[in-house]
């Protein structure tokens, strides 16, 4: 089965889910871009609960382009925001440590394009580090599609859980640091 799917910033667990069923993941490439999104937003736990990441991009008219032609915005330092926010969200997670250094790598790469920031992201998360067995593409033209259903959300030890309590459908980050590569388990 296939499962067609908006591109997203480390995607939240329910997307994560639909992908994992469907055994093979296309991402739209040919889409318009919409603003306020996962496109290029996350969100994560920090100590005081929900925490949103959001990638800036070029001003422009974004809207009314291919997501695969939207670019990232570097005039402000938003990927050491983002790798604090991490590091301060996740620093005392099980899995931290095993994974920083190279999740680290993409906070200092300087990609051109939010499409190919995604898809590594994407591919690092669920096939290197979970050892999902499914593959991702692209589309090569536009395809109209709409979300299967996810099943339930799944409930895993968060770090901040005593505080916050389980926050549900936080990126696949959470998912990750907290679980490591048994956080397939948890998307089956």
């Amino acid at each position: 089965m296939i499962q067609t799917a908006i591109t997203a910033y480390l995607p939240p667990v329910s997307w994560c889910q639909r992908a994992v069923a469907a055994g093979e993941l296309v991402l739209e490439a040919h889409e318009h871009y919409q603003k306020g999104s996962c496109r290029n937003r996350c969100e994560i736990a920090g100590p005081n609960g929900r925490q949103l990441l959001s990638v800036p991009l070029v001003k422009g008219k974004n809207s009314k382009m291919p997501i695969r032609d939207v670019r990232i915005a570097y005039d402000e330092t938003w990927q050491r925001q983002h790798w604090r926010s991490i590091r301060t969200a996740y620093g005392s997670a099980p899995f931290f440590e095993h994974y920083a250094h190279e999740l680290f790598a993409f906070y200092e790469k300087k990609y051109i394009f939010l499409f190919d920031f995604n898809i590594e992201l994407i591919e690092f998360v669920l096939l290197q580090k979970m050892k999902w067995p499914g593959s991702v593409a692209e589309t090569r033209a536009y395809q109209p599609f709409s979300p299967t259903p996810a099943a339930p959300l799944p409930r895993y030890p968060q770090v901040f859980e005593d505080k916050n309590g389980f926050l549900p459908d936080l990126s696949v980050l959470d998912l990750l640091m907290c679980a490591g590569k048994n956080g397939l388990d948890y998307l089956r």
